[in-house]
């Protein structure tokens, strides 16, 4: 899908908020359901009270049980699944906390616990759970900067899988899968130690944030995208640093939602306004022509993904265009947290597949809506809608055509005048926001309660990305 505004031309009407996250290019499908043998079907969650909040339903033994963990995490019910962790049979409950470290980015504890299973997975036969647990392993590795192994992973993923991947997964798994292979022999990055600091940012012709950095000294404006899966530069900006770029390349389609050639480069040295420097950065090399978007007259210099600004710890971006950043420093047991850097009070957040989800809402009532930081616009699904239907009487119905999905036909929607969203301990009362009221056929949608993009994020005085707590955080005053 295209994440870069809504001017390019987006792939197969994949929703925009490609990876964190990542995680970065990486979604279970309500596949789950279909790859398992003949049962009884669970209730859909949507269709349950409360859908969303914990729900005591019981844990059944055998392949029941299974399904049904299965369809709720392919809902996103994480919250649903740690409550139920401790009814599970041992070698169970082992695979969904691994899958469920996974999500909340805890990559050492994912990989701890889903590698020992591999092989009992793969000989059982169970392609749905192969899958969950492939696919979990491979995003680790890569968020983890081991890129040879996470090649290894999504080429067995791929492998092994092939013929049980629906076409959003081939695509989500399209760009790690062909660019990973580019890069398995580049050394690790590393970052320098640094204070915390604050930075001057800018908004590009898009509405998006640029920041300033330093490619070995040379200053550029570089996009910030937190969930994009792999750090990008023009071909430009790498001739004119001297970098080496690679004579192999890979080609892929669902970056920009057309054929496009993609080499690879090593930034010896790259620093974010001149505060941050990371050693020996790995960058995807595009050609200028492919990232210009002729009706701003808008050429993208470079990306900033997950890669890079995971290593930033906390990550606050405020009205007045300024980046706060708070670097990793656990503290040791003996030390007491620093007064100046609290734990961010906020919504847990997770990287679920290419997206970043977050849970607003009270506890126990969670809702799950995807956050874009590289999306323009805000709409809520028909899942919020089938909640609030009554809230739309006597409205007049309109028009609304997805962002960055041309290949849909236009959806009918209601425009809500003002909607109140609870993030953490903050109500945000957000206003004019279209509400679709049917399914459009896409999980990555159909499955989350909203798309939170650009026009909201700035309605808010500050919101915070802090990886080292997984929560989004918001100011509205």
């Amino acid at each position: 899908m295209n994440r870069f505004g809504k001017e390019a031309t987006p792939a197969l009407g994949r929703p925009a908020g490609s990876f964190l996250a990542f995680a970065m290019a990486l979604a279970a499908g309500a596949l789950f359901a279909q790859q398992t043998p003949p049962q009884q079907p669970s209730p859909d969650p949507r269709q349950q009270p409360g859908a969303g909040a914990q729900v005591h339903t019981g844990v059944n033994s055998g392949l029941d049980a299974e399904a049904r963990l299965q369809n709720l995490l392919a809902d996103h019910q994480f919250f649903r699944i740690e409550a139920q962790l401790d009814q599970l049979p041992p070698e169970q409950a082992q695979f969904y906390r691994g899958i469920l470290a996974n999500r909340s980015n805890d990559v050492k504890a994912s990989i701890k616990l889903l590698e020992p299973l591999v092989d009992r997975v793969a000989a059982s036969g169970n392609a749905a759970q192969e899958k969950l647990l492939r696919k979990a392993l491979a995003e680790d590795y890569l968020r983890s900067g081991d890129l040879a192994q996470a090649a290894q992973a999504y080429q067995a993923l791929e492998t092994r899988l092939q013929g049980h991947l629906s076409p959003d997964e081939q695509d989500e798994i399209e760009i790690p899968l062909k660019l990973l292979p580019l890069a398995a022999a580049n050394p690790p990055m590393t970052v320098e130690p640094y204070d915390p600091f604050l930075l001057q940012v800018s908004h590009n012709p898009l509405g998006l944030t640029d920041l300033p950095v330093y490619v070995d000294a040379r200053p550029h404006s570089w996009m910030l995208d937190p969930t994009a899966p792999f750090n990008l530069i023009a071909r430009s900006l790498a001739k004119e640093a001297g970098l080496k770029v690679s004579d192999e390349f890979a080609i892929i389609h669902s970056l920009t939602g057309r054929p496009i050639q993609v080499h690879v480069t090593v930034i010896p040295r790259f620093t974010i306004g001149g505060r941050i420097t990371f050693r020996n950065m790995t960058a995807f090399v595009f050609e200028d022509a492919d990232y210009f978007f002729a009706k701003s007259n808008y050429r993208v210099q470079g990306v900033l993904g997950y890669p890079a600004l995971s290593a930033l710890g906390s990550l606050t971006v405020t009205a007045d265009a300024t980046v706060e950043v708070q670097p990793f420093k656990p503290p040791q047991p003996a030390e007491k947290p620093v007064e100046n850097d609290p734990p961010t009070p906020g919504a847990r957040f997770f990287l679920d597949g290419d997206q970043m989800i977050v849970a607003l809402g009270s506890a126990g009532q969670e809702r799950m809506y995807v956050v874009d930081a590289s999306g323009q616009q805000t709409y809520l699904t028909s899942r919020y809608y089938d909640e609030h239907t009554a809230d739309f009487a006597g409205r007049k119905m309109e028009l609304f055509s997805i962002p960055g999905s041309q290949s849909l036909p236009p959806q009918p929607a209601f425009v809500a005048e003002t909607i109140p969203l609870t993030i953490g301990p903050t109500e945000v009362r957000t206003h004019y926001i279209q509400v679709i009221t049917a399914p459009i056929g896409l999980a990555a949608l159909d499955d989350v309660y909203g798309v939170l993009g650009m026009d909201f994020l700035d309605q808010l005085k500050s919101y915070t990305f802090d990886y080292r707590t997984m929560r989004f955080g918001v100011r509205t005053e």
